[in-house]
């Protein structure tokens, strides 16, 4: 698969022009296979709360067909560094051929710990992620493998119809795993984080994305300020892709979040231009062989008539 360099809507390399004065960092990116196109967008921002992001993603520019979102827990440079680690670290891992169920298993659990140990050596006593993932599984790009640790969330929309978002995951909060919070915590913290040793089985699930569809990875501090109906909407916009994600962001934060911010979006090229493509040229063939019959046709009349001395208006012709 060959990806084309991130772009801004005009087609030059960077950020989207526009969105970092608003605080928003945002990228978009096409990539490219045999029968489909698949483009990719993020858009970013620091919340009020912390000095530095603590949210990470993948980069646009890898050749894999695997994007990731983490949201560090556990403030400061620990937390950033726990996120980073694990995308870096799962994209280390899986790689770019599409994993398998446990593969993708094993790939979190591995994450877990070497995030654990990585933040006890640089002498920190708390810091983990919690992380949504998605992997196409297919060469069409049709089925799609998604993961989740933690409350970092997947959704689907479909960009045709005026349905509202649908949510893919569920948190793994206290709350829905039945678990006291610890003293001082909320029933709607997250329970399970990668890099602290409470994973034991990481969420994973299988589901179709249609070529009007798309993928929206984010952080807590996006789904917590907007609902399953302004995710939609907002995408449903007609601009480019990381222009729609920057203007999420943006609604989430009139909305009131202070936090650290992430949304990547990943959606499948439209099949119908391919469509209208191939019309067109069965089109034209269409055209040039009938012209070819009625030219064969009108030169076999004029080759049988003869004139009215009895000799055949067709020359050179052996009679």
């Amino acid at each position: 698969m060959s990806l084309v360099t991130p772009r801004d809507p005009g087609g030059t390399s960077g950020p989207v022009a526009g969105a970092r004065a608003a605080g928003v960092v945002a990228w978009e990116a096409v990539s490219a296979r045999a029968r489909t196109r698949l483009w990719a967008a993020v858009a970013t921002s620091t919340g009020h709360l912390h000095a530095i992001n603590e949210d990470c993603h993948s980069p646009l520019d890898c050749r894999d067909a695997l994007f990731v979102v983490a949201d560090g827990v556990g403030g400061g440079a620990h937390a950033a560094r726990a996120s980073a680690e694990v995308v870096a670290r799962l994209h280390a891992t899986l790689g770019a051929a599409p994993p398998d169920r446990l593969a993708l298993c094993d790939a979190l659990l591995h994450t877990d710990r070497a995030v654990g140990s990585s933040i006890t050596r640089h002498g920190g006593s708390a810091g983990a992620a919690t992380v949504a993932l998605c992997a196409a599984v297919d060469d069409a790009l049709v089925t799609w493998r998604i993961a989740w640790v933690g409350d970092c969330r997947i959704y689907r929309v479909a960009l045709a119809r005026l349905d509202a978002a649908q949510l893919l995951t569920v948190d793994d909060t206290y709350r829905h795993l039945g678990e006291a919070p610890p003293a001082g915590g909320s029933p709607d913290d997250p329970a399970r984080m990668v890099g602290n040793g409470a994973v034991d089985a990481p969420n994973i699930r299988d589901i179709e994305l249609r070529s009007d569809d798309v993928l929206v990875l984010c952080s807590d501090g996006v789904h917590k300020h907007a609902g399953d109906a302004d995710i939609a909407r907002v995408l449903r916009e007609r601009a480019p892709l990381a222009r729609r994600c920057a203007h999420l962001i943006e609604l989430v934060r009139a909305n009131g979040s202070r936090d650290d911010a992430t949304v990547m979006v990943v959606q499948r090229a439209h099949a119908r231009a391919r469509t209208g493509a191939r019309r067109v040229a069965v089109s034209i063939g269409f055209v040039v062989v009938t012209a070819t019959l009625l030219w064969l046709a009108a030169d076999t009349t004029f080759a049988g008539r003869v004139a009215p001395d009895g000799t055949s208006l067709q020359s050179g012709v052996e009679r």
